[in-house]
Formats: C-alpha cells, sequence, structure tokens
C-alpha cells in the first residue's frame, strides 16, 4: 500500500509560523523562550525566534525503535516550575508520543499553565492527551493517511 505524500514548501513553513506566532498574539501570550525539539522542531522554532526576538533552546527527544535517548532536560522542567512561559514547537503532532513524553517527564500536569505546545500539522487522531495550544494546520490521519514531507527533509 502506498502512502500518499504532502509536500511542504519554505514558503509554506514561513507562512505556518507566522500564523502561530500571529495567534500567540492575538491570545496576548508570549514565551519567554522557545523550545525547539530535534529534529523536526528545530527549524520551526529558529524561525520563530529570530521573527519574535525570543531566545531559544532545543530539547532531543527521539522515541523512534524504544531507545530512550532523550534529554531529560530538568532546566527547562524547573523553568517552567519558576514560572517561565515556554512555547514548545514541533514540525507535527504525528502519534502524541513526543508530546506526552514531555507532559509525562516534565510534570506539566502540575505547572501546565506556563508551557504551551505548538505544531506546525497537528494530527487530530494522534494519542496526545490533552490539546496542542498553536498550530498552522489540522490533518487527520485516521481519514487520509498521508506523510509530510518538509523540505528539509527532501
Amino acid at each position: 500500500m502506498d502512502i500518499d505524500k504532502r509536500y511542504v514548501s519554505w514558503v509554506h513553513i514561513d507562512e505556518y509560523v507566522n500564523k502561530i506566532s500571529f495567534s500567540m498574539y492575538q491570545n496576548n501570550w508570549k514565551p519567554d523562550y522557545i523550545v525547539g525539539l530535534t529534529r523536526g522542531g528545530l527549524i520551526p522554532a529558529v524561525l520563530m525566534s529570530h521573527k519574535l526576538d525570543i531566545p531559544m533552546k532545543a530539547l532531543k527527544v527521539s522515541l523512534r525503535d524504544h531507545v530512550d535517548d532523550n534529554d531529560h532536560s530538568w532546566a527547562i522542567a524547573e523553568d517552567a516550575q519558576a514560572g517561565a512561559n515556554i512555547l514548545v514547537i514541533d514540525d507535527i503532532n504525528d502519534t502524541g508520543a513526543t508530546l506526552n513524553w514531555i507532559v509525562n517527564d516534565w510534570k506539566l500536569d502540575k505547572v501546565k499553565h506556563n508551557v504551551k505546545f505548538a505544531v506546525l500539522f497537528d494530527n487530530l487522531s494522534s494519542g496526545f492527551g490533552q490539546e496542542v495550544d498553536y498550530c498552522a494546520t489540522e490533518i487527520n490521519k485516521a481519514e487520509k493517511d498521508e506523510w509530510i514531507v518538509f523540505p528539509w527533509e527532501v
């Protein structure tokens, strides 16, 4: 079975980052810093960091092949508990596993008011335990399974 592919251009990426930035502006919410998830979230995080003049940090979360090769970044989690506004951004909320890992690792059930999640593509049928705060576009892989091909993957 061939999977449909959707190719995303650099122009679209810029539009998506602008859309998320504008949504935050409309909500009168500004992060103290942006956390880009390796690998796919780093590029949107850098773009947003430059556009909004907000510092950016990287966080490695790799859940493929069931290998725990993750950056248990307690400094970021401690900043959340101390009251910093943190925007975590990734290219796609696909299965929800990455974002769920962060919620559990950072124990966000106690401090979630300081951490918001943004993705360029939000899969509505993902297993993420809460709603993404900001997304540029929604997909539903339960209805149409497609592979999003980002320009940095070509």
